[in-house]
């Protein structure tokens, strides 16, 4: 988890960035679609970190949920954030 926990640090930092400089472009009045652009690469950034997020979930405490016995919890945690990415 330490890997990624560094990965994922690095990529929020990325994306702070990136919307620092979405207000930066909005404060200069730049083109919308420039903009826009922006917007959808933090959106698709925010997106693929959700991913990193799910895996290791999955991967790791889910599994180890249901070795334990608590399978309702993980299948309940499961479809949460299965409705969340859907939104």
């Amino acid at each position: 988890m330490h890997t990624n926990k560094q990965k994922l640090i690095r990529r929020l930092k990325i994306v702070e960035g990136q919307v620092r400089g979405l207000q930066d472009m909005i404060e200069k009045d730049k083109y919308c679609i420039d903009v826009i652009t922006q917007t959808s690469a933090v959106k698709q950034a925010l997106s693929n970190i959700e991913d990193v997020l799910l895996e290791g979930h999955l991967g790791h405490c889910a599994v180890n949920q249901i070795k334990k016995g608590q399978t309702e919890k993980a299948i309940g945690e499961i479809l949460k954030v299965y409705q969340l990415k859907r939104k």
